[in-house]
């Protein structure tokens, strides 16, 4: 018997998977967009997604099931090429957020021990931490369970840390006027710059999948969702607010890749540039080993609904056969795509699949017992969001919106053919 999930390890995971790699990832990319108003992009985002988790919060409780997302979508619109499409983006979503965090190691690793050049440096150890990662997944999945909840716990202490000296450190910094309104950028760029960076949220949507095992349901799964999220909507304001205050903008965009790391060296110099550092690497490359067993789960759910061939539940090394497909899959786009392209594409994903699923809650509102205007209203927030973001990012970021609608694309064409070929042979 499973043994029964409590409110607080349902929490952890949802702020464990948002407080992934997502925060030292995106941070700089956050304010090379929104510039002073960083702080209310994450907000906006935040509030996108807290809408949102209504949805999955009466999702969670009327249909619990490992499958999470993937349930929910079937639920939604039956098994049809338009649902296969949208469970084959999440799949294929994980696999550009693998690549994130593992560019995000990348960037950070060689300020602790450079190894050759800067660009030689990122490839050799964006690849060494999939494929370690990979190795621990084949080795016991129990192990990467005390990685996530170590990790979760160290990640934590020291972000927060960081928030304490850093809001002591603002007081009488120069930088902190860089925070003022006449800072921020338009309105439509703030909303741009939240969406680009709207992955480090989708986290949250891992409790769906934990849902079955969480004891006292009703009551702990509202709370799982919402008090996680709003955690780390504040954690992630607060450390905004913090980055700006302290560094020239100057410095931001010099240090994009690892600016969390960079804003610690003027309070607490290169002891705290170091913390950060590790700190950076270990939450990486936990989010990698969970993110890793997350997308091995939802390739083998689509197989198991008949949306992607059945082969793909047959297991390789006791794993299922997409653990070693998503890892290769993260090897080549993490080597191939910029930080900034693999941002957009897994917010486009992200905001893609949020959209739907909010749909799925505001069509099922009756059968879910919910108020059909909040789904509703995340369906549009999502949708028009989206928008914005193609829209913005086609200008400054071509090459991100072009893979992000290419995968789009591609997924609901595979679906096609495959459902197409699994009814001719029905049929002969």
């Amino acid at each position: 018997m499973n043994k029964k999930i409590g409110l607080i390890e349902a929490m952890s995971i949802g702020i464990g998977g948002m407080v992934g790699g997502g925060i030292f990832a995106v941070l700089g990319l956050a304010v090379s967009l929104a510039q002073g108003g960083t702080p209310i992009a994450f907000l906006f985002a935040g509030i996108i997604a807290l809408i949102t988790s209504y949805s999955y919060v009466k999702l969670s409780l009327a249909f619990p099931d490992s499958g999470g997302t993937v349930k929910f979508i079937n639920q939604g619109f039956g098994k049809t090429v338009f649902s296969g499409g949208m469970n084959n983006l999440l799949w294929v979503s994980y696999i550009i957020m693998l690549s994130l965090y593992a560019s995000a190691f990348g960037s950070y690793a060689p300020n602790l021990l450079a190894i050759s050049t800067k660009t030689i440096d990122f490839h050799i150890y964006a690849s060494g931490i999939i494929i370690l990662a990979t190795a621990i997944n084949y080795y016991s999945i129990k192990v990467v369970g005390k990685i996530e909840s170590y990790a979760v716990i160290i990640k934590l202490t020291i972000l927060l840390l960081f928030i304490v000296i850093g809001v002591y450190g603002l007081f009488g910094n120069p930088n902190l006027s860089q925070l003022a309104v006449t800072n921020w950028e338009t309105p439509i760029k703030l909303i741009t710059g939240g969406m680009v960076i709207f992955v480090a949220y989708e986290g949250f949507e891992l409790i769906a999948n934990a849902a079955p095992d969480i004891e006292n349901p009703n009551k702990n799964i509202p709370k799982a969702y919402y008090y996680s999220i709003l955690f780390v909507i504040l954690l992630y304001v607060v450390i905004a607010i913090v980055t700006v205050g302290s560094l020239p903008f100057t410095t931001i965009a010099t240090a994009e890749d690892y600016v969390l790391a960079a804003a610690a060296e003027p309070m607490l110099g290169k002891i705290g540039f170091t913390i950060i550092t590790i700190a950076a690497l270990i939450s990486t490359f936990s989010a990698i080993n969970a993110s890793l067993y997350g997308g091995s789960r939802v390739s083998y759910e689509i197989a198991e609904d008949d949306e992607l061939p059945h082969h793909l539940t047959s297991k390789l090394w006791d794993q299922p056969i997409g653990l070693l497909i998503t890892a290769v899959a993260t090897l080549t786009v993490s080597n191939l795509l910029k930080l900034e392209s693999l941002s957009t594409a897994g917010s486009v994903g992200f905001l893609s699949i949020f959209a739907i699923v909010n749909y799925a809650g505001f069509k099922l509102y009756d059968q879910i017992n919910s108020n059909w205007i909040i789904p509703f209203l995340g369906f549009l927030l999502c949708s028009v969001a989206l928008v914005i973001l193609i829209q913005q990012q086609y200008v400054s970021n071509r090459t991100g919106v072009i893979v992000a609608l290419s995968i789009i694309f591609s997924c609901f064409l595979l679906e096609w053919i495959y459902k197409k070929k699994a009814s001719n042979n029905l049929q002969s």
